[in-house]
């Protein structure tokens, strides 16, 4: 169910903006995370620093693509939010000594503290190579050719939260050891 909230408002951006255009397409992205975010709170009575990022960045960009009615504010959100968090991710490691992954996630899992620090570098590189990306495609492609690549690349997220699993799965604890 979680995932389906996740995803349904790109795909509600993309069919707007097939049949419309990318303003109209815009407007019910904004109306779709805002809605999305509602949902998440009702559902886990509280929202994450990056959901609420991620609903600022939407409706600030969705904002000014629709007052200036300028699609370049809309496709540059994605590498705003993603250079926010690799570079984010990289001066706490690095400056404040503290690994945000291991404070978000540690009541959730015991990891060793290594395998928090290849972590956090992981989703640094991986925030990194997605700011990239979509800069280059919002750069030098058609909005067209953009929207397009958001949508289908949303396998990278996809692949890499498969692959993180896969690599993290070796070092979780089992309960089941535990009990009598």
């Amino acid at each position: 169910m979680k995932i389906l909230i996740d995803f349904f408002p790109i795909l509600l951006f993309f069919g707007a903006y097939k049949i419309y255009d990318i303003y109209v397409g815009t407007a019910v992205l904004m109306a779709a995370t805002v809605l999305q975010m509602a949902l998440i709170y009702g559902i886990d009575r509280k929202l994450q620093m990056m959901h609420k990022i991620t609903l600022a960045l939407v409706l600030i960009f969705g904002s000014l693509t629709l007052v200036l009615h300028d699609d370049r504010f809309i496709k540059w959100k994605p590498t705003v939010l993603y250079a926010a968090m690799a570079l984010g991710l990289a001066i706490a490691v690095w400056v404040s000594k503290k690994n945000f992954l291991k404070l978000l996630l540690g009541s959730q899992m015991a990891l060793p503290e290594p395998v928090w620090m290849r972590l956090n570098v992981i989703w640094v590189v991986y925030c990194a190579f997605m700011a990239l990306i979509n800069a280059y495609v919002a750069a030098y492609y058609s909005t067209e050719a953009w929207v397009n690549f958001k949508l289908w690349g949303y396998a990278f997220p996809l692949i890499f939260i498969v692959g993180q699993g896969f690599y993290i799965s070796r070092y979780l604890v089992n309960d089941e050891s535990n009990t009598p």
